[in-house]
């Protein structure tokens, strides 16, 4: 589609040698020679860009400029000007005009101010779209869990996420903590701002300052030049400080000043510098219990502990166990290029009873590693790692709930049974005969199974 450009201008050689130039130029031009006629044109036409002169002999140029943004918002204004009136054309940029151009217009120079113009409202709606784009990636629809410890983690989450406040995630390695602080981050009050990382525990210790604070020039043997620190990086944004039980003492008191302060100084410089950050903080340790050891200082852990969060290992939520591993079979299947549908009930009874110390982490690694090694449509016991095999051995001597292995297959599954029928009713609308043939089986199975399950309605 071409961008379009509507000319105001009151004199009609200057409204047919810019409509000829830019139509060379593959634009879609439309002109107007009062500032009421073209604010009329520009609700019809909806310009990308308008070329606005000064003076106008119904109204000014700096009236024009807000009834024109109102009749098209995000059109971009670029003024004309003679050299009397350069005053009120800097002025006009005041009120949003995008640039201005003193009479007479060089064609080159015009031309050049349209095409950087485009080139930002293009980058413009790059960020946005990703902006979008990150803001459904870290959605809370995006974590997995409908048990009541993750139900009540996501109302925690809610909460969290509506005020301001520093926020301290808690939870075993691999639980999901990165994710929760994004998710928050991004359904709050700075998602349009800048979310910064800084893992505590892989930073070198004597490094730590300027990780945060950033350091001047010449501040010590390796600084060749200025750095920023993280913390000014997540100015008016979030910045997370994941692992931050790894801090050392030192590090842990320059934290707690820049937290308290709210400003910062670099390494080696003496300006004082003025930080808007929001706070959200991990760890995979005990802090209360570190505060008691001595370990982790007593007053920064009030001060990160101001919302807490605790995210629940995957060994006491196994309801959305098999939830994660749907969830990880469509996000690789596509990626790895395998038909994998689902998992064989052996496949799902281990990975129901497996312990799962690396958590989520952990069961979405062995079902990208599962996708790569299998070869049918669902993937068997034998293409999951030999730990997970193993506790075969144990569930048959009985699982630590008291359930053999053929119990736990027989119940997981029938859960895998009435999931893949309900998903084929969902999609074929509930159309019975076809949601069978996209299941493999017959009508009357179908309807037997449906029965057996208690399937009377697609849910």
């Amino acid at each position: 589609m071409k961008p379009k450009i509507l000319i105001i201008d009151d004199e009609k050689s200057i409204r047919d040698i810019f409509t000829l130039l830019l139509e060379e130029k593959g634009y879609a031009v439309e002109a107007a020679e009062t500032g009421k006629a073209g604010v009329a044109r520009a609700r019809a036409f909806r310009p990308d860009a308008v070329l606005l002169d000064m003076n106008l002999p119904d109204m000014s140029g700096i009236e024009v400029i807000p009834r024109v943004k109102e009749a098209g918002p995000g059109v971009e204004i670029v003024i004309i000007t003679a050299f009397g009136t350069i005053r009120n054309a800097v002025e006009a940029t005041k009120l949003g005009a995008y640039a201005y151009l003193e009479k007479p217009v060089d064609n080159e120079e015009l031309l050049l101010t349209l095409a950087r113009l485009f080139e930002v409202k293009a980058l413009a709606r790059e960020v946005e779209t990703l902006r979008s784009e990150l803001t459904e990636r870290y959605d809370f629809s995006n974590i997995i869990g409908t048990g009541a410890r993750m139900n009540s983690v996501f109302q925690t989450m809610a909460r969290v996420a509506r005020v301001d406040g520093t926020v301290l995630i808690t939870g075993e390695s691999g639980t999901g903590k990165e994710l929760v602080a994004k998710a928050i981050h991004y359904e709050g009050p700075r998602k349009n701002n800048p979310f910064v990382v800084v893992n505590c525990g892989a930073v070198p210790r004597e490094l730590i300052e300027s990780e945060f604070f950033g350091h001047a020039k010449g501040a010590f043997t390796d600084a060749k030049e200025e750095k920023t620190g993280k913390f000014e990086m997540a100015h008016t944004g979030t910045i997370f400080l994941d692992e931050v039980g790894e801090l050392s003492a030192e590090a842990q008191v320059k934290l707690l000043r820049a937290l308290g302060e709210r400003e910062i100084v670099k390494v080696g410089g003496t300006k004082t510098i003025p930080v808007d950050v929001r706070v959200i903080a991990a760890t995979n340790k005990d802090l209360e219990q570190a505060v008691r050891e001595g370990a982790f200082r007593e007053d920064l852990y009030w001060r990160l502990a101001v919302l807490s969060l605790h995210l629940p290992p995957l060994r006491e939520r196994r309801e959305d166990i098999l939830l994660l591993c749907d969830h990880f079979i469509r996000k690789y299947r596509g990626e790895l290029l395998k038909n994998i549908l689902g998992l064989a009930p052996e496949a799902l009874a281990l990975m129901t009873v497996y312990p799962w110390p690396g958590n989520v982490r952990e069961l979405e690694s062995v079902i990208y590693e599962a996708i790569v090694l299998s070869d049918a449509a669902e993937i068997e016991a034998a293409a999951l790692p030999p730990r997970l095999r193993r506790r075969q051995e144990e569930a048959t001597d009985g699982t630590p709930s008291g359930r053999t292995l053929s119990e736990v297959v027989a119940d997981v599954s029938g859960q895998a049974e009435r999931r893949m029928i309900e998903r084929a009713l969902e999609a074929t609308g509930g159309n019975r005969t076809r949601a069978a043939t996209l299941l493999g089986i017959s009508r009357k199975t179908l309807f037997n199974k449906m029965r057996e399950l208690g399937i009377d309605r697609i849910s």
